[in-house]
C-alpha cells in the first residue's frame, strides 16, 4: 500500500469545486493507495488522471518512495496547460515527494 499526499496547491484547488466533485476526489486517496495505476497515463507510466466528472486530478506515482502525490487538479478545458505545468515541474515535485518521506509525514 502506498502513501497518498496532496501538495498545497492541490488542496487549494479542490476546495474551489462543488461540493459533489470534492466528496468524488475525496474518495481517489484511498484508491490511490491500493492502486496507483487505476487513472489514465499521460505520457509517462508515473503520471497520471483520474476523472472526477468534468475535472481531472493529475497525480504522480513513485513506486521506489512508495508515494503518490497529487500535484494537480482542473477542469477539462485547461487539461493540456495543467498537464504541460505538471510536466515542467517533475524535478520539483520529485524534490517534494523526497521531503515527504524523509520527514515521514
Amino acid at each position: 500500500m502506498l502513501k497518498v499526499i496532496g501538495t498545497d496547491s492541490y488542496l487549494l484547488e479542490i476546495d474551489k469545486w462543488p461540493k459533489a466533485d470534492r466528496l468524488a476526489a475525496d474518495k481517489i486517496p484511498k484508491q490511490l493507495a491500493m492502486n496507483p495505476f487505476a487513472g489514465d497515463p499521460l505520457g509517462y507510466r508515473f503520471l497520471r488522471e483520474k476523472r472526477v466528472g468534468g475535472k481531472r486530478v493529475y497525480y504522480l506515482v513513485y513506486e521506489d518512495l512508495k508515494l503518490v502525490l497529487l500535484v494537480a487538479a482542473s477542469a477539462k478545458k485547461d487539461q493540456q496547460v495543467t498537464i504541460n505545468h505538471v510536466k515542467s515541474q517533475l524535478d520539483e515535485y520529485r524534490q517534494v515527494a523526497e521531503e515527504v518521506i524523509k520527514q515521514g509525514v
